[in-house]
């Protein structure tokens, strides 16, 4: 019997536009341990669809299409999304995707929401929020905790 959400996927799977897609996927498997699962090829040396697994979960790829409405950060100028990897210490993988080519955008510190948190930009514009949860907390004690937090950046 066919599954509607095929095995070894999630109901949610990002699927990112990369300049030089077969440059990014070198750069995640340095960065982050990522393993190609599968590449396919489009017009010229450009990548149609490739995907990878980083921890259990798969990240979908490929070079910019001229048909479609995914653009790269730097055709955009930035981005609208974030992507968010829970690994077992973040500190280290912070420091192994600045050794591939990441720069920080937000140092890695301990968060008031329980994790230990850092961001890095790759160098394809996507931004990596990379975490490591150290502690188990209540909603109302991330809802105290937040309050503070926001009231000492004002």
């Amino acid at each position: 019997m066919t599954k509607p959400i095929p095995e070894g996927y999630h109901a949610l799977t990002p699927s990112l536009a990369v300049d030089n897609a077969a440059q990014a996927i070198e750069f995640y498997k340095r960065a982050f341990g990522a393993k190609e699962r599968m590449r396919m090829m489009g017009p010229g040396d450009m990548i149609g669809h490739a995907e990878l697994e980083i921890g259990d979960s798969v990240l979908m790829l490929a070079d910019p299409m001229p048909q479609s409405t995914v653009k790269p950060p730097k055709a955009l100028g930035g981005t609208s999304v974030g992507i968010f990897l829970y690994v077992e210490d973040v500190d280290e993988v912070v420091r192994q995707a600045i050794d591939a080519g990441a720069t920080v955008t937000m140092p890695v510190e301990d968060q008031f929401w329980g994790d230990r948190f850092g961001v890095v930009a790759d160098p394809f514009g996507h931004q990596w929020q990379i975490a490591t949860h150290k502690e188990d907390l209540t909603p109302e004690e991330i809802m105290e905790r937040g309050k503070t937090a926001m009231a000492a950046m004002s």
